[in-house]
């Protein structure tokens, strides 16, 4: 199983990436403020204990009085106080990686927003939501509690290590001479664990990617009978999951006891070293007794850094690939000659996207101009395409499936670009054009409509979020949706289920149609509308469709005459060029291509039908 495209990132820790990912925790400087004093209490509070320990020992081996007093005052402020700081690093690490979680989701969701058709064109769904869920999850975490524990470590060690050295010099060189050795496996352990952790992250992502698909597409999966063999292939996916995540995790294990090997090692150097001290009288027991300590406490925030570390190299992978998704340039936007003239002239009518009344500008006349056009790593689409589209008129394309018709439109929209010629609009490149003004004057029904959970009501006014309940009623008596949304048991208010699965694909369809409407497009882009509803449906898109497309420049792609016989220029696109073009009547009468699509499509059965129910049919003649 092919996975999705994935990028490549740097062999080892990248800095960068960690500084551009730490900027979302700007915003929450207070917290940060509150959870790096907790940190530091916290770690004086761990270096305090040993020094009253070692005091109250020594007092006590003199054979002196002792006065419990101060040391139970001073045990008892030290576990307040650390008690107070526990207490704040919980709630302010856990406020950070909650908002610190959302704000990157929201980041990625916004730029997913702004991306161009062809990111998607490799990416699965199930793919872009692995890095939105886990991914972020885990980065969230390294940022709140991680930046706790490196601030708490180093306090901790920086600490300890000043008391040691002032101590007794020469047992804290014994302890600290393995920090060398510390350094080296942890370098030695960080290509491995990032290299393993990355392959982990890749096949979580093509797991989610295909459980997603194997859902979405589940009753196809029934009519083929092709649940033993998603199985296996999913089954596959968790197997190199299994086999890379073993790897992964056994490296992590390996790492950490090294360090507590190291760590020991220390210790029983430096109680050696110290017991030796203390026969000779060089140092009291109590100083002895305050090194143990010390050496324990020394290696448990290694130890716990260490951790981190590790953790950070199995996150690297998921900062790489969320910072991916924020970071991802669209491959179509403004350029910045568009930018700043929109910046300079917004608002005002010297801008190209704003009519001299104020109000939108006009399409007007569309020209492709020697457009040629290849997908990326396909073969070639277009080439030398041209054609002239007058404003306000309705063109359809018809044509063998992969002659290019679906791409001229997408060309129209701008999803995609031209390799080679110009799209220009009254004259103007549509390059040179903002995305905005396109988008905003552009209206599309597809093939397969999809709704958005929630009402009827609401699906039709995401064309047009500020319109009322009157227009939303008025634009679906235009397309013949009214009278089967009121025939329902809630109206406008009944909820259509997630993805629409409510409504039939014809209902789907009809409220798709009014959505467009709803947004008064100046543009109208038809892509195979009719072909997935019932002869009745389609009945009722045609009665409203004149209405629709009157007043508005329309590409119609369909094989269904119903759809395209009333169209000004009917192109017949093949191998990307034109082979044909004229109006109904006329490509019938020259008996061409048009007439074959005609007869083997069953076309004439459509228009026959038609004429039973007394539908006019222009063109009669030419039957």
């Amino acid at each position: 199983m092919k996975g999705p495209r994935e990028e490549s990132f740097a062999s080892g820790m990248d800095l960068a990436l960690w500084r551009r990912l730490f900027r979302y925790t700007i915003p929450y400087k207070r917290e940060v403020a509150w959870l790096t004093v907790a940190a530091v209490g916290t770690a004086l509070a761990d270096t305090a204990f040993p020094l009253v320990t070692r005091s109250l020992v020594d007092v006590v081996s003199v054979g002196e009085g002792v006065r419990w007093t101060p040391y139970v005052a001073a045990y008892t402020g030290l576990t307040v106080a650390l008690s107070l700081c526990v207490l704040t690093f919980i709630r302010v690490a856990g406020k950070i990686r909650t908002h610190v979680s959302h704000d990157i989701r929201r980041d990625a969701f916004r730029n997913l927003q702004r991306l161009s058709f062809s990111f998607y064109d490799h990416r699965p769904v199930g793919w872009l939501m692995a890095r939105m869920t886990s991914d972020c999850e885990r980065l969230s975490n390294i940022m709140a509690w991680g930046v706790l524990d490196f601030f708490w470590g180093l306090t901790t060690m920086g600490g300890i290590a000043v008391v040691m050295l002032v101590l007794n010099a020469k047992l804290a060189f014994l302890v600290l001479a393995v920090v060398p050795a510390l350094a080296w496996v942890s370098v030695l352990f960080q290509k491995r664990i990032l290299g393993s952790s990355r392959v982990v992250r890749k096949t979580n992502s093509r797991i989610t990617a295909a459980y997603n698909e194997t859902i979405m597409g589940v009753r196809t999966s029934k009519v083929f009978v092709r649940e033993d063999e998603n199985l296996g292939d999913f089954q596959g996916l968790s197997s190199e999951m299994f086999a890379a995540s073993v790897r992964n995790a056994l490296q992590s294990a390996l790492y950490l006891p090294v360090i507590l090997t190291l760590g020991s090692l220390a210790t029983g150097i430096a109680l050696a070293a110290g017991g030796v001290d203390v026969l000779g009288g060089v140092i009291s027991i109590g100083t002895l007794l305050a090194f143990m300590q010390y050496t324990r406490h020394f290696f448990d925030p290694i130890q716990e850094l260490g951790h981190w570390f590790a953790e950070m190299q199995m996150a690297q992978a998921s900062a790489e690939r969320v910072i991916g998704l924020v970071e991802a340039d669209p491959e179509i936007r403004d350029s910045a000659t568009v930018q700043q003239m929109i910046a300079a002239n917004a608002g005002t009518a010297r801008a190209p996207e704003i009519a001299e009344d104020g109000g939108r500008a006009e399409i007007g006349t569309i020209e492709f101009r020697g457009v040629g056009f290849s997908y990326p790593g396909g073969e070639r689409v277009l080439e030398d395409f041209d054609l002239t589209v007058n404003a306000h008129e309705t063109i359809a394309l018809v044509g063998p499936t992969g002659g290019g018709k679906t791409t001229i439109v997408n060309l129209v929209c701008r999803f995609y670009e031209p390799t080679e010629g110009a799209i220009l609009f009254e004259g103007v490149d549509i390059r040179e054009r903002g995305l905005h003004w396109l988008q905003s004057n552009l209206g599309i029904v597809l093939q397969e409509p999809h709704l958005f959970r929630g009402s009827v009501a609401d699906n039709i006014r995401y064309g047009g979020l500020s319109a009322s309940q009157e227009e939303i009623e008025e634009a679906a008596r235009l397309v013949g949706a009214h009278e089967f949304v009121v025939e329902s048991e809630d109206g406008y208010d009944t909820d259509v289920g997630e993805a629409g699965n409510r409504l039939s694909t014809g209902q789907k369809q009809l409220v798709s149609f009014a959505r467009a409407i709803l947004a008064r497009p100046q543009l109208l882009v038809m892509d195979e509308a009719t072909s997935s509803v019932d002869t009745e449906t389609e009945r009722r898109i045609q009665r409203g469709l004149a209405h629709v497309i009157a007043g508005r420049t329309s590409f119609v792609i369909a094989h269904r005459l119903s759809t395209i016989r009333s169209a000004d220029r009917i192109l017949v696109i093949d191998h990307g060029r034109i082979v044909e073009q004229g109006t109904h009547r006329e490509l019938l009468a020259l008996g061409g291509k048009y007439h074959d699509l005609y007869t083997r499509q069953s076309l004439r059965e459509t228009w026959q039908d038609d004429r039973a129910e007394g539908v006019p049919c222009p063109g009669a003649s030419e039957a």
